[in-house]
């Protein structure tokens, strides 16, 4: 879990192959935005308004809408409202979270 001044963040890794990563990004905030050379993602709205920019494109994104990241797409969520969080969930490869740097791991 991870929570300061823009989210808060909890992952699940019990699965082998796959983490869920649920985010409540605070009233007016956006996330860094990042891309990943190699992996792809699922982002699952579940509540508020926001912006899901993915690459050139924005969109507009409310609870119940699901957007398909292809890999190496940069990708960054803003918050709409200045009142209240919105929030997602992400699904994605699990790799190693100590650094910066994604760094995958295959698993046979």
């Amino acid at each position: 879990m991870k929570d300061n001044e823009t989210y808060l963040l909890e992952d699940n890794n019990f699965l082998k192959n796959l983490t869920l990563s649920r985010t409540y990004l605070k009233p007016g905030m956006m996330t860094r935005g990042h891309s990943h050379a190699s992996q792809e993602e699922v982002y699952i709205f579940t509540e508020g308004k926001a912006l899901m920019i993915i690459g050139d494109d924005i969109h507009h994104a409310k609870a119940g809408d699901t957007f398909l990241i292809p890999q190496g797409a940069f990708h960054r969520v803003v918050n709409k409202s200045e009142t209240a969080p919105c929030a997602f969930t992400c699904i994605f490869e699990k790799y190693d979270r100590s650094s910066d740097t994604a760094n995958y791991t295959k698993t046979a």
